[in-house]
């Protein structure tokens, strides 16, 4: 395969003790579990540009409010049109936007949207160790680093968004943004992250209360946990399991009310439990585009009712909570 994750164990002392356990479930999960379309894909990544540029400092990509942008180095000639077709092999593109050499990515998710809503209530990240568990292709890592975190883990198994991650790592200098293709079920008891992101994740899980569980083995004590999900309007005594389906998603299995969700966090142990935002989805944050041509949001809502889903029950609210490891 084209991708090994050796910078990352030569990068990361600080998590020593924990290699031999990581590139064990590497091994379990990765390697020994080639995808189909993995030779497609190497192909496609020994294609793309990839600079060594000592000039090139990682704060050479811009935060704009819009999206990440990651530039061509001084002196380097581009063939855009060919580059655009190579990205387009790793499509669907969901969380973005970028503009890569120049290129635009539109993805379907508008995920700076969801970060500036976040970003206001949360600890600084400057000097802090950062675990991001269902990164995507990583957008948030950057956000992360952008903001001083000295290392930024993110958790996914998707293998596509590994690819997507590791083509936008070559433009890049060595840097402390890392994604290994796990789930977070795979990790050791670290217990030493300042911050842990669950953003979009605990609604997909079977046992909320034992993904809630989880990331506190991750956390330092004190340590702060930032989870955004899916919510329903209601008490504290609200939760909706679906029948079926959610807004078409077959692994959609709880959501619950905020109310709901603050006493499942205290039943998980968590304290300073603080409910900082909820909003509701719009079509304009989640949609199909150019680089991601399926049926997005606006497919998954009742055409007569933009307040319910094609099943009939409410439509996607998102809530953010932040609390602490006691």
């Amino acid at each position: 395969m084209a991708i090994d994750f050796q910078r990352f164990f030569d990068c990361t002392s600080e998590l020593h003790a924990f290699h031999a356990d990581l590139s064990a479930a590497l091994h379990a999960e990765y390697t020994a579990k080639p995808h189909g379309t993995d030779s497609h894909w190497d192909e496609t990544l020994a294609q793309l540009p990839r600079f060594d540029s000592p000039n090139f400092k990682l704060t050479n990509y811009d935060l704009g409010s819009d999206r990440i942008r990651i530039g061509v180095p001084d002196g380097v000639d581009i063939d855009r049109d060919r580059t655009k077709h190579l990205l387009r092999n790793f499509m669907p593109w969901r969380k973005g936007p970028w503009e890569v050499l120049g290129i635009a990515i539109d993805t379907e998710w508008h995920s700076d949207w969801k970060w500036h809503r976040i970003c206001p209530h949360i600890s600084p990240l400057n000097d802090r160790r950062v675990l991001d568990i269902g990164t995507g292709n990583g957008y948030f890592l950057y956000r992360m680093l952008a903001l001083g975190a000295s290392l930024a883990l993110g958790i996914d198994p998707t293998r596509l968004f590994l690819y997507q991650f590791q083509a936008l790592q070559n433009l890049l200098p060595a840097n402390n943004a890392h994604l290994l293709p796990l789930r977070s079920e795979h990790l050791p008891r670290f217990e030493l992250f300042d911050t842990v992101f669950s953003l979009g994740v605990l609604y997909h899980q079977r046992s909320p209360l034992d993904h809630l569980t989880e990331l506190l083995n991750f956390a330092r004590t004190g340590g702060e946990l930032v989870i955004e999900t899916l919510v329903v309007p209601g008490n504290e005594d609200t939760i909706l399991v679906p029948q079926d389906r959610y807004a078409k998603m077959a692994n959609v299995w709880f959501l619950p009310s905020t109310g709901a969700l603050h006493n499942l966090l205290h039943r998980a142990g968590y304290v300073n439990i603080r409910l900082v935002d909820v909003n509701q989805t719009s079509v304009k944050e989640q949609r199909a585009t150019e680089w991601m041509g399926f049926q997005s949001l606006q497919d998954f809502l009742d055409p007569a009712d933009s307040q319910l889903t094609v099943e009939g029950y409410p439509a996607p609210r998102r809530a953010v909570f932040i609390a602490n490891k006691a």
